[in-house]
């Protein structure tokens, strides 16, 4: 209760610093944002500032409109730009700078820059529908297994030149197979359009649409995130004693999101306060029921059902060379995949 008393005191505070703005911010984000009701009550009750969310598609989707609508923005904060786009949102200049007062709270590995606040993690991975192997056919154990004629037509993957878990998997493939070489990339990704790889255009799609594992689909293998399984029993009565989905933790690529607030928007001190909040504890423990992801604050409690926090960090690409190098690597994906 203490913690609680002195985050609603600081907000309390915030809110004569918005007295000249209309009560309300605006939150513009993906389709799988998602706070509980209670908690976003604690902000309203606090601040008196009416919490409004628009969603409006998968990150990449959002993040482009955005910087088409950049200087009359629809909403006063973008939530869920990751690190696999936010090069493109920032040399668009779509965000204001603000660095909360709780960034200290904050690993120096999740802060990128100065005009985004981070708000949670979490790995793409591929996930398999477990009752599709069995001793005939085990599930893959390597990124290499799925382009192995014996997985033909099982994988399904998101787009990436409009999702971000697919563009996640793509630079996964980039840092593990390299550009240069006998055996490179695009070599890779020829070889699983050889082995009939599904292309779907959003993660909602491909998982819930195509995946074995999570709906009527009939793809046993995915891309999506190592907590899936996990999301799939919570809250499930009665309990399930076993998990009907797996993860496949070679390949996995780390994504952290953030949120940032928009270049001239109508509401910029409530946006300022509302950021504050996100990185409170109470919002942040709320994030792995609602998201399914890891809170950045290494000192929120997760959930028993959600098991702990990953302790390996997957291979990643440094964030200069995606900036310098995502639009032809599209290009060039694009060229070997959907010709």
């Amino acid at each position: 209760m203490k913690r609680l008393i002195v985050a609603v005191a600081a907000l309390t505070t915030l809110t004569s610093a918005c007295a000249n703005e209309e009560p309300v911010v605006r939150i513009v984000a993906h389709d799988f944002f998602a706070v509980s009701d209670t908690v976003i009550a604690q902000f309203e009750e606090a601040t008196n500032i009416e919490v409004r969310i628009i969603q409006g598609g998968d990150a990449g989707t959002v993040v482009n409109q955005a910087i088409l609508t950049r200087g009359n923005p629809v909403g006063d904060i973008l939530f869920g730009v990751d690190n696999t786009l936010l090069s493109r949102a920032l040399d668009a200049g779509i965000f204001e700078r603000y660095e909360s007062f709780l960034i200290p709270e904050i690993p120096d590995e999740f802060e990128l820059s100065p005009f985004v606040t981070p708000i949670d993690y979490g790995d793409v991975c591929i996930n398999y529908d477990k009752s599709a192997f069995g001793d005939d056919l085990p599930p893959p154990a390597t990124l290499e297994d799925l382009a192995d004629p014996r997985y033909r037509g099982m994988l399904v993957v998101e787009d990436p030149t409009i999702s971000s878990p697919g563009l996640a998997f793509m630079l996964a493939t980039i840092a593990r197979f390299g550009e240069t070489g006998d055996y490179t990339w695009l070599d890779y990704w020829a070889d699983l359009r050889a082995n009939d790889v599904e292309i779907a255009p959003d993660w909602g799609t491909a998982y819930y649409g195509m995946f074995s594992g999570a709906g009527d689909g009939d793809r046993p293998i995915v891309v999506s995130y190592a907590t899936s399984p996990a999301a799939e029993v919570f809250g499930v009565e009665p309990p399930i004693p076993e998990l009907s989905t797996a993860v496949l933790r070679d390949g996995c690529y780390r994504q952290v999101e953030f949120a940032g607030i928009l270049m001239n928007a109508d509401h910029p001190q409530n946006a300022r306060a509302f950021i504050d909040f996100m990185l409170s504890l109470e919002f942040q423990e709320d994030v792995p029921g609602q998201m399914f992801v890891y809170p950045v604050r290494p000192d929120a409690e997760l959930p028993e059902w959600f098991g702990d926090r990953p302790t390996d960090t997957p291979p990643g690409l440094d964030s200069a060379a995606i900036d310098t190098n995502r639009e032809r690597w599209l290009a060039e994906w694009s060229d070997v995949v959907l010709r």
